[in-house]
């Protein structure tokens, strides 16, 4: 049984064994001070109220031993019991900085729910946490990288984790399950097509983790938009279509892609969103519902209905319930 408890006692953490004995001597010299000098220490309280303030050094002198036997278990107290809870507390600091240590190097588990989880460090996942997190002071970011070292982010809330997107282990330290939405970015580091089968690889991983969490991809090919697709992407961005587009048209039309880039940075106030059709709307035409929405200062330019997008449609085109109204506020 001793052996047992000695066992148990030498398996608790450090922290725990410094207090439980800093503990065992406070309470047996509170005790002992007690038994020695009862008329200075009438009750057990008082004798480890002076116990406690004895070993932490702080002496208020409210309490004192008068007799030998008193000071003498004074002096050992002093000797043994401060050291064990000078111990304590330095310890208790330590734990603290190393805490403080692993979140900003990415080795702590995230525990929060409904968060965004950003996957891969760029310049496009660093404005899509500077630009979400100013917009919603309230909404949790998770960044996975497994080349960045410190927390790229430590003034925002964005929990780090350190490590490979592709494995588990990564994923459900970022909390997968409890996930709203996944962004995976494309690794800049790679070549296009290894960078489309990273993130495709990690599209994977995460929905078999979490197959109904939404998830967001960034394709640099266009032969690899079929298989995120397959492997459950439920948005695809084409970054390279996208440039591509804008500088066919810069050689064209200067002004014309100089608009468009200022029409883009307006949009990246969020300004740009979904809106559903309500049933007061259904059944009006297109150019009808935006000449409403018109005198609200919303501008309309289209409809996402199922998985067509229809900018401006041709008249007479009329609202359905499923549609989705594309405007601009």
């Amino acid at each position: 049984m001793p052996y047992n408890l000695f066992t148990s006692f030498a398996r608790l953490p450090l922290i725990f064994r410094i207090l439980i004995i800093s503990l065992i001597f406070i309470f047996t010299f509170g005790w002992i001070v007690h038994i020695i000098e009862p008329d200075q220490f009438p009750t057990l309280f008082e004798g480890v109220w002076w116990a406690i303030v004895t070993a932490a050094t702080v002496g208020y002198g409210d309490y004192a031993p008068k007799t030998v036997g008193g000071r003498l278990a004074g002096i050992a107290l002093i000797m043994v019991g401060a050291g064990f809870l000078a111990s304590y507390f330095v310890t208790l600091a330590a734990i603290a900085v190393t805490k403080q240590n692993d979140l900003l190097k990415g080795r702590n588990v995230f525990k929060g729910k409904k968060h965004i989880i950003v996957i891969g460090w760029n310049e496009r996942s660093r404005e899509i946490l500077q630009t979400l997190g100013n917009h919603n002071k309230d909404q949790s970011f998770t960044l996975i990288d497994e080349t960045l070292r410190l927390n790229p982010l430590p003034n925002m809330n964005v929990h780090f984790i350190q490590g490979c997107s592709n494995l588990d282990h990564v994923l459900i330290k970022a909390n997968v399950f409890d996930a709203s939405k996944v962004i995976i970015t494309a690794d800049p580091n790679k070549g296009e097509r290894q960078a489309d089968m990273g993130s495709i690889l990690t599209l994977l991983t995460v929905k078999g983790l979490n197959p109904n969490v939404q998830c967001i991809v960034e394709i640099l090919t266009s032969e690899q938009v079929a298989n995120a697709k397959r492997a459950g992407a439920d948005e695809i961005v084409q970054t390279n279509i996208l440039t591509s587009f804008v500088m066919i048209n810069s050689i064209s039309s200067h002004e014309l892609v100089t608009s468009l880039l200022d029409l883009l940075n307006q949009l990246d106030k969020r300004k740009l969103t979904f809106k559903p059709a309500t049933s007061e709307i259904t059944n009006m035409t297109f150019l009808e519902l935006s000449q409403l929405l018109i005198k609200d200062s919303v501008l309309l330019l289209g409809i996402k209905r199922g998985e067509e997008t229809l900018l401006n449609p041709p008249h007479p085109f009329k609202i359905i319930p499923q549609d989705q109204l594309i405007v601009i506020k």
